[in-house]
């Protein structure tokens, strides 16, 4: 099995400075690390749990297009939520996208993210050729 690596940018400024990528490849499995719902332009997509859920949601899956990953090839997700009373609005978002596909799915409390208006933080894994 080939495994070569592939690191992939978002465009963050601090992925640069500090030295991580967005997602890694390896192989088949591909890796999507923490993502907020900051947009291209800096600001905070969403008001409410749901909305910063799907948009985090659908921003990683068309990241996994680039790796050649679908929606259907993944297997795991991590959403670290801010206050655990939003747990209704994130299983709502993460089960429009993710209802059929069924992949281990994990919501943890944190007490805050990066900035006071974001309430969801995301993380994806994926096995290219995985899917149903």
């Amino acid at each position: 099995m080939d495994l070569k690596r592939t690191n992939y940018s978002s465009g963050a400024p601090l992925e640069e400075k500090v030295g991580y990528s967005r997602m890694v490849k390896a192989g088949p499995f591909v890796f999507v690390g923490g993502t907020t719902s900051v947009q291209p332009d800096g600001t905070v997509y969403g008001e409410t749990a749901y909305e910063q859920t799907k948009y985090v949601l659908e921003k990683q899956i068309k990241l996994l297009d680039t790796a050649g990953a679908t929606a259907a090839d993944v297997i795991k997700i991590k959403v670290y939520a801010t206050d655990m009373k939003f747990s209704g609005e994130i299983c709502q978002a993460y089960s429009e996208i993710f209802h059929d596909i069924r992949p281990l799915c994990t919501v943890v409390g944190t007490p805050a993210l990066n900035r006071p208006t974001q309430f969801v933080e995301i993380e994806m894994d994926a096995v290219i050729g995985c899917a149903l």
